[in-house]
């Protein structure tokens, strides 16, 4: 039995890794799902092709989520495919490991625009969407966010900030019955974290010891989680950060 029919979900950032991974559960949940992408259309159309093979709804829409403007467009083109919102996923996000000595004024406002501000606007549009019976908010945050590995100080900044973002507006966005939940997934392997080149080293082989299940996770690992704070079953779950880790603390 499918948990989410009838749903209309935005996932953002979801046209590769944990996004795809997501927007491709909700879609075999039977959501109809908009794919947010910034720039790789073509990964975005290969996502929204995969729901619909399987008999779902999806269409992917283009939008730098840290632009006010794009993510207007966002969800006036997710009403107009499917006419009203349910569920927001906040998964747009990058990351880069730098020394405290090598972190840029250009970096530091790239990734605070993109995973904060970004998440914060995405709301801030989509309750004008969500109807009289609310809905769910997902922030995909990290481990990160408490456990930060070193040369993370401005990805592990922007991943606490995001909890903080989840409470605050879990308490805020309550009595609207509309529920603020994170998902902090752990070492997951990704493209963006291969092309950085995270599990070939050194620093990839301890997360990997501290990890108790023994692998690096993976999208599919993430999304069920995800699946759950979306559906009715997480109707009385709001304001927590729920850690998909294998274990990673």
């Amino acid at each position: 039995m499918q948990t989410l029919t009838g749903k209309v979900a935005v996932v953002t950032g979801a046209s590769k890794g944990i996004g795809a991974g997501i927007a491709r559960a909700l879609g075999a949940e039977g959501a109809a799902v908009v794919v947010n992408y910034a720039s790789d259309q073509e990964g975005a159309d290969r996502v929204v092709r995969a729901i619909v093979a399987e008999g779902g709804r999806a269409v992917a829409v283009q939008g730098d989520v840290a632009k006010i403007e794009d993510i207007r467009r966002l969800f006036a083109e997710t009403k107009r495919a499917f006419g009203g919102l349910d569920v927001l996923v906040n998964n747009a996000g990058v990351f880069r490991f730098d020394s405290i000595e090598e972190v840029t004024e250009q970096e530091f406002h790239r990734e605070f625009n993109i995973n904060v501000l970004g998440s914060i606007l995405a709301i801030q549009e989509g309750l004008k969407y969500f109807g009289p019976a609310g809905g769910s908010i997902i922030n995909v945050s990290s481990v990160a966010s408490t456990n930060p590995a070193p040369q993370s100080v401005v990805y592990s900044s922007t991943k606490a900030a995001l909890d903080s973002v989840t409470r605050v507006l879990a308490a805020e966005l309550g009595p609207r019955q509309i529920r603020v939940n994170s998902v902090n997934p752990g070492a997951t392997e990704t493209e963006g974290a291969n092309d950085l080149g995270v599990f070939g080293t050194e620093f990839g082989q301890r997360l990997l010891s501290d990890t108790p299940l023994g692998r690096f996770g993976q999208p599919r690992d993430i999304a069920p989680a995800v699946v759950f704070l979306a559906s009715d079953a997480a109707h009385w779950v709001t304001g927590e950060s729920i850690r998909v880790s294998g274990g990673l603390n």
